[in-house]
């Protein structure tokens, strides 16, 4: 008895975990980007979510948005309104979707997207998106994000950092990176935006030779 259960160890033991380096493939880049009405998730709502997902070369398999008409426009802070121009009567005028209509239509999406695959949730500073959709979907009745997605997380700027771009603020790197910096007008910033903004981001960081 004691033998089997040795071997069955040494087995076990013997089993390497599948990671992005052994199998690329079972793997894909769920780029995300959220606008909110603040800092706070749970308190705070997201006013709208973006998503790209890629293989982990950057080409893209599924594009997503859809804006959100959050259950208390009244949290929305001014610095937040001024950074992507939420605002009720042009959010009812864009028909943008109910929190729960919303967190439907992208579970959907990003079912159809992983297919049976591991789901790496990527974005710029990935803990505050990942935080707010986790309070959103908790909020409309689902599992959090990690039902969705491996705990771990690709964060762009910390990539950045490991590549020798030192840089904080998306732009300060993106000029580093020779790319154009995200849009700053209120009225073109979304989470739309933001993903694609962050699939070039990548895929310039992928590209560029790695810094002293």
């Amino acid at each position: 008895m004691f033998h089997a259960l040795f071997a069955a160890a040494l087995a076990a033991a013997a089993v390497q975990p599948v990671t992005p380096q052994t199998d690329p493939d079972a793997f894909v880049l769920a780029i995300i980007d959220v606008e909110t009405t603040g800092l706070e998730p749970g308190h705070h709502e997201m006013i709208d979510i973006g998503a790209v997902y890629t293989d982990l070369e950057g080409e893209v398999l599924g594009e997503f948005f859809i804006r959100i008409t959050p259950d208390h426009p009244e949290r929305a802070g001014e610095t937040a309104r001024g950074i992507n121009g939420f605002d009720e009567a042009r959010w009812a005028e864009l028909d943008a979707s109910g929190e729960a209509e919303a967190a439907r239509a992208f579970l959907a999406f990003h079912d159809e997207m992983a297919g049976g695959r591991t789901a790496l949730f990527t974005a710029y500073n990935a803990h505050f998106d990942r935080a707010f959709v986790d309070a959103w979907l908790k909020e409309e009745g689902h599992g959090g994000v990690s039902d969705l997605f491996t705990y771990f997380m690709v964060d762009l700027p910390s990539l950045a950092w490991g590549r020798g771009y030192r840089g904080l603020y998306g732009g300060e790197i993106a000029q580093a990176l020779g790319i154009e910096p995200e849009t700053s007008d209120p009225l073109e910033h979304t989470g739309q935006s933001g993903a694609a903004w962050n699939l070039q981001f990548y895929r310039a960081l992928m590209a560029a030779e790695l810094r002293e």
